[in-house]
């Protein structure tokens, strides 16, 4: 089974063709760093038009990497959301169209689906079901993956994601944008020293909230070294991580910890989940690198899934802004609409 992954939910427009055998035959990515460096962040506008330029050559160069044609695939899988709507709009009516063109199936693919899938990729050995800390620049959530297409949402953030704090952070700093690896860099130099609250700690549900430590990031600003400012923080969020973590494990029974989303490829993040793993004695999984951040591969590789799980749609599937793995969650008190 060959399937054609697409992905331009945010900033990064992708395309890749990938097996059932877990080979990625060909991954292309086109990351707008420096159009959206100058405001400090993404762009909506900027970044849907910057999708529409060039998701059509990316997936040119796929099938000349791969020495394929579309007549090769068995199906199209295309974020359909979650996120900035104007991007998703893009990947998902281009997945339609080459859908309808070539006669293959489609499958729309729920974005943070790609990530909550993207272990099994590189791990065969991940089976159902594993505890997920889905942890990115828009979502910070628990869940317990049962199977292909059932999640069990166990916590999520109240107000702000861990990644949305790690970029306002860094903006707030002057480390540059994206503000994640910005903001590890700068702690590596810097020392912990700096006192900051650690958010819903100890408290009895495994919900997160990361807008307070925004705020005192903002307030000590300029009072301290840029590098122990980062390094604090960074200390604060893998505390929450951790301990909201921990209280996830005392409810489920799971054969692994996972962690998936762009926040996933902090170093300090993943060692803190690695020594709470072997704790619980459970195995540790995390994607490489380059699966964490946004790209097809994972989108690819939830097509396959879906697809041998006999999960297609049909082409009038609308995009979705907002898009929850567990629709059935109830409503978290003092939450907005992101959770």
């Amino acid at each position: 089974m060959i399937i054609l992954g697409l992905e331009s939910s945010c900033d990064e427009t992708a395309a890749a063709l990938v097996t059932d055998d877990r080979r990625v035959l060909a991954h292309r990515l086109l990351g707008q760093e420096a159009a959206h460096a100058p405001f400090g962040g993404v762009v909506p506008e900027i970044a849907a038009r910057a999708h529409v330029e060039a998701l059509g050559p990316l997936i040119e160069a796929a099938f000349a990497d791969a020495g394929l044609t579309l007549a090769d695939v068995d199906a199209i899988a295309a974020t359909a959301g979650p996120g900035l709507i104007g991007g998703v709009m893009v990947g998902l009516v281009t997945g339609k169209a080459l859908a309808h063109a070539a006669g293959k199936p489609l499958v729309a693919v729920n974005h943070l689906e790609g990530h909550a899938l993207s272990p099994r990729l590189t791990d065969p050995d991940l089976d159902f079901p594993y505890l997920l800390l889905l942890v990115s620049g828009g979502h910070c959530q628990l869940l317990l993956v049962e199977s292909v297409g059932r999640y069990k949402r166990l916590a999520t953030t109240i107000d702000d994601a861990a990644g949305e704090a790690f970029d306002k952070t860094a903006k707030l700093l002057g480390l540059g944008f994206p503000g994640g690896p910005a903001v590890e860099r700068a702690a590596a130099l810097g020392q912990a020293t700096v006192p900051l609250p650690r958010p819903l700690k100890g408290s009895a549900e495994p919900h997160f909230s990361f807008a307070g430590l925004k705020s005192a990031v903002a307030r000590a600003a300029g009072q301290h070294p840029p590098e122990d400012l980062a390094a604090s923080f960074q200390a604060a969020v893998v505390d929450c991580l951790i301990d909201r973590t921990q209280r996830a494990l005392k409810r489920v029974e799971a054969t692994a910890l996972v962690v998936a989303g762009g926040v996933a490829a902090n170093g300090a993040v993943r060692g803190a989940l690695k020594l709470l793993a072997e704790e619980h004695g459970l195995r540790f999984v995390a994607p490489p690198l380059w699966l964490c951040t946004d790209n097809a591969a994972m989108i690819g590789w939830a097509g396959v899934e879906r697809f041998a799980a006999g999960l297609t749609d049909p082409l009038d599937i609308a995009p979705r802004p907002r898009w929850p793995l567990d629709p059935e969650a109830e409503p978290v008190r003092g939450a907005g609409v992101k959770a």
